[in-house]
């Protein structure tokens, strides 16, 4: 395959300016000539960034609870009511039939 370098850029993105439903910041940056790129982000976007970042330090187990149970277990104190495990099946079953419209 050979690169045809005769094939013209993409011209450089310039910033757009602000209109009413948009407020945020506008980070720019330079590349090798003086081309500009830019960028506009919103506030909402920002704080679904920052959100982002808070939900990646929370754990999605709790390692506490999950120790509980398995030294439960191990003493022989953890009952399974069978009744319960059943109905929450059940539950669960009918909510994902009513989400997929089938019910």
């Amino acid at each position: 395959m050979k690169i045809d370098s005769s094939i013209p850029s993409s011209a450089p993105v310039t910033r757009v300016p602000e209109t009413s439903g948009r407020q945020g910041t506008v980070a720019r940056a330079t590349t090798s000539g003086s081309s500009a790129d830019s960028v506009a982000i919103t506030d909402l976007s920002a704080r679904l960034n920052q959100l982002e970042g808070v939900l990646a330090g929370v754990p999605v187990v709790d390692s506490a609870q999950v120790q509980a149970i398995k030294d439960a277990i191990s003493a022989g104190r953890f009952q399974v009511d069978s009744e319960v495990v059943a109905d929450r099946l059940l539950s669960s079953v009918k909510e994902l039939l009513l989400q997929r419209g089938t019910a």
